[in-house]
């Protein structure tokens, strides 16, 4: 009877009061009717630190008891939200930066005013958007802040947003990410409707879909074209797979940046004039290296046919582990004279590690001859990803129009392309 008691004494001590429960805020959720009906803008503000790193705060311009102004602070916006949904990346982002480091993070939440089936109507809501961050911003500066530490990510039209209000600031804010930036209603404008390299002391920039939802000209001090900024590898190639297929690519931009910041998939960056210019294999030499899930290789190909051929080479590769991956390695028609060294560069999504087999296919861009046949006198085959790993080669091989020849590569005996 006296343990019985002790423990209801104990239980009744421990129950919480309801007031000293923090109230976690989240991320505005809306109906799929406000898309039809359309949404008056709100901004909500929520703020993660490290005391509160799984539990948002509602804060507004007045937060000064909440920020510690000694660490960085990051505004994440997020862009047009036609479904009403929060963004499916939104709390991968907020953990992995909280990985990375002791930071605050300011999520600003204006889904009721991006949500709309009026695309323009959100547009037109984004320079709103920025009149409200300019004083959140002021008064980070009045407690003793700094513009150095404000940090701005923004995703697509989030990253607009994010110029706005930089150039609020005379371009002193210390960093602006944009991810993917909205291209639709943004092309051709000013630098004082768009995101802007003068907006920030660095904008960096990442595009994944330039020729659909994302903007394709340069806006940041450093521009990143992922895969030439279009179709991105994983995503759907038709528009059979439905909402997907919209936005995948788009959306990719994020995925990469989230993976940037803790994955250890190697990711290469290339300093080149144009994306053709690249799939010429004309910028092959290294700028930086960072995660990411695409894998470079030369290929160098002479052949020995007394005719040119004209044509396109499909590459496959298997690896000593079994993994197996394939690519074109030219989008446009080449042309392979004789004794003439042709250098293709192949990408693809797998890493396959040591090769171990090789697959050419030769298709002719010249659909009138049948029988064709490219001879290869010397193939060689070099990773750009992982450069210390051996180069592949393989001589006199005959391939049919239109039929893989597979074969076992050897070690080139001197390690040069």
């Amino acid at each position: 009877m006296f343990c019985w008691l002790t423990l209801f004494l104990c239980t009744t001590v421990v129950i919480p009061v309801a007031s000293q429960v923090p109230e976690c805020h989240t991320f505005t959720k809306l109906p799929v009717t406000d898309t039809i009906i359309g949404t008056d803008l709100v901004v909500r503000l929520l703020l993660y630190t490290g005391r509160n790193s799984s539990c948002a705060t509602l804060i507004n311009t007045t937060h000064s008891s909440l920020l510690d102004i000694t660490k960085k602070t990051i505004f994440l916006i997020h862009g047009y939200r036609p479904f009403g949904s929060p963004p499916n990346w939104l709390n991968k982002m907020i953990t992995t930066l909280q990985m990375v480091d002791d930071i605050n993070i300011i999520i600003v939440d204006w889904n009721r005013g991006a949500t709309t089936i009026n695309y323009s109507v959100a547009v037109s809501n984004t320079k709103k958007v920025a009149d409200i961050l300019v004083p959140v911003i002021s008064n980070i500066l009045k407690i003793g802040g700094s513009l150095n530490m404000i940090h701005m990510i923004g995703v697509s039209l989030g990253a607009h947003i994010s110029g706005f209000v930089g150039s609020r600031f005379n371009g002193q804010i210390g960093q602006i990410t944009g991810l993917d930036p909205a291209g639709p209603l943004f092309r051709g404008k000013g630098k004082g409707d768009r995101l802007d390299p003068s907006d920030a002391q660095l904008v960096d920039v990442l595009h994944t879909d330039i020729d659909a939802l994302g903007y394709e000209e340069i806006l940041g001090n450093i521009d990143y074209y992922a895969n030439g900024g279009t179709d991105q590898p994983g995503c759907p190639a038709t528009i059979i797979s439905g909402k997907r297929y919209m936005v995948c690519d788009h959306q990719r931009s994020v995925y990469l940046y989230i993976n940037s910041l803790h994955s250890t998939c190697n990711i290469t960056v290339y300093p080149c004039a144009s994306y053709e210019e690249f799939l010429d294999a004309h910028c092959t030499q290294l700028d930086s290296t960072y995660p990411i899930f695409v894998y470079y290789y030369l290929l160098d190909i002479v052949t020995w046919n007394r005719n040119t051929r004209k044509g396109y080479i499909t590459v496959g590769l298997i690896g000593e582990n079994g993994v197996t991956a394939k690519s074109q390695a030219n989008r446009y028609a080449k042309s392979f004279e004789k004794f003439k060294e042709v250098t293709l560069l192949v990408s693809v999504d797998k890493d396959v590690g040591n090769i171990a087999s090789v697959s050419l296919m030769f298709s002719s861009a010249n659909l009138v001859e049948p029988k064709l046949k490219l001879g290869i006198l010397r193939m060689k085959l070099k990773s750009l990803t992982y450069p210390d790993r051996p180069h592949m080669c393989r001589y006199d091989i005959a391939l049919q129009k239109d039929l893989e020849e597979r074969f076992q590569p050897i070690e080139c005996q001197v390690q040069e392309m």
